[in-house]
């Protein structure tokens, strides 16, 4: 996942529900807290053991990278990762039935309910993609580097700072590696969490640590759908059994359609084909063919449109082209089907989750970046659960995400700032005493 942390305010024209804005216990004055805990003594302790401990961060970071996380193949990685939860300190360590793993630091006034503060586990490349990291000088390259890796050995680090420091939280906190966020994976990790799991009914504030900078608060849930469209006939030989229907024909003549369809710049609305593939051999007419189809929008409504001229677009190309040409073998048909399916949702910038995020980055001398994006904090939010994403580096300090060259700047003096920002703002959320 990449977020654009750019908040949307043609958003609150939409009026959608604003969430959060009960859910969360708010500070008197957030940014009094905020300072409060960058003060704090128990606060300075836990810095300075991410500090003392930076190598050790950087090499769990490099061992968990090198380890292959394809969605839906993150096992290995995952006990990888449950053994370090243990290893920092925290209770009930375990992976649940979906491959989420995670672990309990208890707070002081427990309300049966926890904070979640997770990253995912999983990377968009498939099994056998060199996974090596490379370094020059303090940059590391490597697939899934920064998106989501480094953010598992984030969390961890925060644990053993704050176990270091004796901090004590208000709240009982989970830290968790997730599964399934990336590509078809479609937040399967958290879709577990919030609605079959033992947690389910459970979790009242969630925050997902991302690959962005820790100056970023991205509460607008780009909601988004993704199909596999097959189209199908009897095929043939090229030469033979020419002037027969041809699925390939009907792929072709409805991707140009939905090329050309419109959507808003605001709310930002987008789609696109992916992947494509099928046929026989070269001299053949193919027996199917097949496309994947992603759409995006900040906006339900719009959402639903470019969904709903997507379906009519394809079951117009099957017809004109059983029209075109022969079907005397049989018909062209197609088959829509959904692989994924991300729900949309708001959080108010003025809720006390956000006001107190917003405190704590501003307290590190950033300026706040509001965004959108599509992440794990889709799915609390689109339940009514006050979430949000943000990062753990510095602003620059990572760039070229699902590519094969991604990337992650581990010098030490912007990520340590990074990641004092992305603990201030877990500390300011769950009550730090």
């Amino acid at each position: 996942m990449r977020n654009s942390f750019r908040f949307s305010t043609s958003l609150l024209a939409l009026g959608l529900a604003f969430i959060g804005s009960c859910a969360v216990a708010q500070a008197a004055d957030p940014k009094a807290d905020a300072q409060r805990i960058l003060s704090s003594p128990a606060f300075k302790s836990a810095v300075a053991t991410m500090d003392k401990d930076y190598q050790r961060f950087v090499d769990e970071g490099i061992k968990l990278t090198e380890i292959p996380a394809p969605s839906f193949k993150e096992m290995t990685r995952a006990k990888e990762y449950e053994k370090m939860l243990k290893d920092a300190g925290l209770a009930d360590v375990t992976i649940d039935a979906e491959g989420n793993a995670y672990g309990i630091r208890k707070g002081t006034h427990s309300d049966g309910k926890y904070v979640v503060i997770a990253a995912h586990l999983d990377t968009v490349f498939p099994e056998g993609t060199d996974v090596k990291v490379r370094r020059e000088g303090t940059k590391l390259n490597a697939p899934g580097v920064g998106d989501d890796t480094f953010s598992l050995a984030a969390l961890v680090s925060f644990v053993r700072a704050m176990n270091a420091a004796n901090i004590k939280t208000r709240d009982d906190i989970i830290f968790m590696g997730d599964v399934g966020e990336e590509g078809e994976g479609d937040l399967r990790g958290m879709r577990y969490l919030f609605t079959k799991g033992p947690l389910k009914d459970k979790v009242k504030t969630f925050i997902s640590v991302e690959a962005g900078s820790a100056n970023g608060i991205s509460g607008n849930a780009v909601g988004s759908r993704r199909y596999r469209v097959t189209f199908s006939g009897p095929g043939g030989h090229s030469y033979g059994a020419f002037g027969l229907v041809n699925p390939m024909y009907a792929l072709g003549a409805a991707s140009a359609e939905f090329s050309h369809t419109e959507v808003p710049e605001k709310p930002k609305t987008t789609f696109g084909i992916g992947v494509i593939g099928g046929g026989t051999s070269v001299n053949s007419i193919p027996l199917s063919v097949w496309m994947e189809i992603d759409m995006r929008s900040e906006s339900p409504e719009e959402l639903n449109k470019v969904e709903a001229r997507m379906f009519k677009i394809m079951n117009d190309a099957t017809d004109n082209e059983n029209k075109a040409r022969s079907t005397k073998e049989g018909k062209i048909t197609v088959d829509i089907k959904k692989i994924g399916d991300r729900p949309a949702g708001i959080v108010d910038p003025k809720s006390p989750l956000a006001l107190e995020a917003a405190a704590a980055i501003e307290a590190n001398g950033f300026k706040v970046s509001y965004g959108s994006g599509s992440s794990d904090s889709n799915m609390p939010i689109s339940l009514g659960i006050p979430a949000f994403t943000t990062g753990k580096n510095s602003p620059d300090m990572g760039g070229r995400s699902h590519s094969l060259d991604e990337w992650i700047n581990v010098d030490k003096g912007p990520m340590m700032k990074g990641l004092t920002t992305c603990l201030t703002t877990i500390m300011a959320v769950t009550g730090m005493e």
